[in-house]
Formats: structure tokens, sequence, C-alpha cells
């Protein structure tokens, strides 16, 4: 089968592969690249780019292991592609999950954890000692015709929901876990830093949970357009506007109950920090690259909590899809381009990095239909 296979700093490169088996408890999903776990089997349908994957792209390897993964003992070259979606091509014969059928479509959670270490233990299997992501750790990944999966990683999606927002779920599930982390009502003022993909996801996540009072602050002006569509009641440009002041203004001079930064740049910290409220809550988003200066007392002179949030679980892959079902989360707006396996590097991962201002999320669409 064919697959984008991820070797090094730029360098990704579409080749045969051989088609992987699927174990006794995985799904095998039928995609249209490659990928090799030991589940079910999955054929992947729409697989999203992320900032991660032109991470990896632009610098790595970063996720991807340049020697043995200690859970899937793969190392590069892997098979790229951790947002997707497929239809359950083959069943393990010791799946025990009889609502997952051959030919379902679903969306699938690319967790790779142990399960043994403390972190899994207390039920943080997100924060794996030695975790990772199917796409990017080994194991397969969306970016192929075939890819097998632990069953339980494995959630169908509601009749009516198409493929493509099937793969928007792991995204937004990024989303809803850091919103779900955050002490929101409907009533709190709250502030993203960053209109990104992650940033955008967060708004949505913000408006399914009955929040209205949104501020995000983004300097790109398509980005700014993006989050004023997507439920943002305020636009601060940073370029322009000192973000504390302007939040003060809207706020009557509070601050923001709870501040998210997804924007993962010395400023927008510092910014989100200064902009909540006295014992308001700030929500670490984004992943760093680097160590930065960070100044604890930011968070000190108010009394306010600085939190980080880390991918995502079960429950909140649960919570997105009953979202999408029930109609709170409408997404759609995000996918801003579709393109086929081969374009790839060129009109996909390049465009996102010379384009990015314009582009929210790009599918790779590789061929599966119902």
């Amino acid at each position: 089968m064919r697959a984008a296979r991820y070797y090094g700093k730029e360098d990704i490169r579409i080749e045969q592969v051989p088609e992987p088996p699927c174990g006794p408890n995985q799904i095998k999903l039928r995609l249209d690249t490659d990928t090799h776990f030991a589940f079910p089997q999955i054929a992947p349908a729409f697989v999203g780019i992320c900032g991660t994957d032109l991470h990896e792209y632009l610098g790595g390897p970063n996720f991807c292991p340049s020697s043995r993964h200690p859970i899937t003992g793969d190392q590069i070259p892997v098979t790229l592609g951790h947002e997707f979606s497929g239809i359950i091509k083959e069943i393990g014969s010791d799946v025990k999950q009889e609502h997952l059928r051959i030919g379902l479509p679903c969306a699938v959670q690319p967790t790779i954890y142990c399960g043994k270490c403390a972190a899994c233990k207390a039920g943080a299997e997100n924060a794996c000692h030695t975790g990772g992501f199917i796409g990017l750790s080994g194991g397969g990944g969306g970016l192929s015709e075939a890819v097998s999966v632990p069953a339980d990683q494995v959630f169908p999606l509601p009749e009516g929901i198409p493929l493509e927002l099937g793969a928007l779920v792991e995204p937004l599930s990024v989303a809803w876990h850091a919103v779900s982390a955050a002490p929101v009502t409907s009533e709190s003022n709250v502030l993203v830093m960053g209109g990104g993909p992650i940033g955008l996801a967060v708004v949505l996540c913000l408006k399914a949970k009955g929040v209205t009072n949104i501020m995000v602050a983004e300097i790109a002006t398509a980005r700014q357009r993006f989050a004023k569509e997507f439920g943002a009641a305020h636009i601060i440009d940073p370029k322009i506007h000192d973000v504390m002041e302007e939040v003060m203004k809207i706020t009557g001079g509070i601050g923001a109950d709870v501040t998210l930064d997804c924007a993962g740049v010395p400023s927008s910290v510092k910014a989100a920090c200064m902009a909540v409220k006295t014992r308001g809550t700030v929500i670490n988003v984004a992943i760093w690259e680097k160590e930065i200066p960070f100044n604890p007392n930011w968070v000190t002179w108010r009394e306010s909590s600085y939190k980080s949030v880390l991918a995502y679980q079960k429950a909140d892959y649960q919570a997105v899809i009953e979202n999408l079902r029930t109609g709170a989360l409408k997404p759609a707006s995000m996918i801003t381009r579709k393109i086929p396996l081969d374009d790839l590097v060129e009109h996909g991962i390049k465009a996102l990095i010379t384009d990015k201002d314009n582009q929210v999320k790009v599918l790779v669409d590789v061929g599966v239909s119902l």
C-alpha cells in the first residue's frame, strides 16, 4: 500500500510499504496510505495536517523517534498522520466491542501509552512517561491506505457526520480537554491567546459550552476574521493594543476569568498571565519548543493559578463526537483546503508554512469513501 513516510527534516516520501496485519485486539482501518499496528484495521479517509507535522518537517525529528520507540519499537522512517477518520476494514478476533463493525465510519484517538507507568495508573495516559501518538511515534499512521489501531481507541461517527468532520475530532479534542480543565461558565470572560487551528478550536468548544464573552488576541488579519466567524465577541490585535489593557476595558477592570495560551510564544504567556483576574486561571495549551523567561510574580501578585494541559483522553473524544451529533459544535469552516495524498508536501505542508494565516485545517483525502 502507499504511505507518507517521514525520513527526517524536509524529507517526506510517498512510497509503497507492506499493509499492516490486524492483531487480535485491533481494528484495521482502510485509508490511502500506510500504517502498521496490531489491533483492528481501519482504512483512513481524511487526515488533517497538524502544526506538529510542520515542526517535524522543518526541524525534526522531534516526536518521530530517531531510535526505537519504547512502546511501538519503531524508528524513522515512520508513517505520518495522527488526525484522521476512516472506515473499519477488519476486526481482530479478540475485539470485545460489539458496536464496531466492518464498514463503519469512525474517528481514531491516536494516543500510544504503556498502561504501566505512574501516569497511566493514575488515569493520565495522555501523560504516559513513554507515550506518543500513532502517526508520529510509529505504529502506522493515517496517511496510508490502511492502519491497525487499538479497538478501544476507535470511535464510530454518528449518522450524518461526514468523514471530513471525523478528521477534526482529534484537534477538537485537544481544545475540549483544555476548556474542560478551565473553570468556565456561560457567564465567564475568557481570553484566548492565538487564533491558529487550536485557538480557533478552543473558541468553538467554548461556544459549545455556552460561553459568549470570548476574547481572542491574534496579530494576523485573516485569523482575526476566522476568530470572529467562529464566535469570538472581541478581537484584540497585539500589534496595535496592549492585551491586558484591552481585556481590562472589556471586563470593566476585572480581568479575564480564564485565559488560554494557544500561541506558545513568550509574549503570549506573559499577556495571558497579566490579563487574568485576581484568583483567575491561566491554561497553557501550547507545546513549547524551548525554554523561555517566566516570572512567577505574573501569577503570584494575582494569586492566580497556572495550569497546563496535554492532548486529550477518551472522555474528550466522546464529548466532541456527542457535540458534533447535537450540532453544538459546528467545525466545518475549519476546513480551508482538501488535497490528494500526492500533494501532501507541496500543497499541504508547504502551503501551511508559507500561507498559514489564510489556512486553518488542510485535509488530505486518502481516497476512501463509503
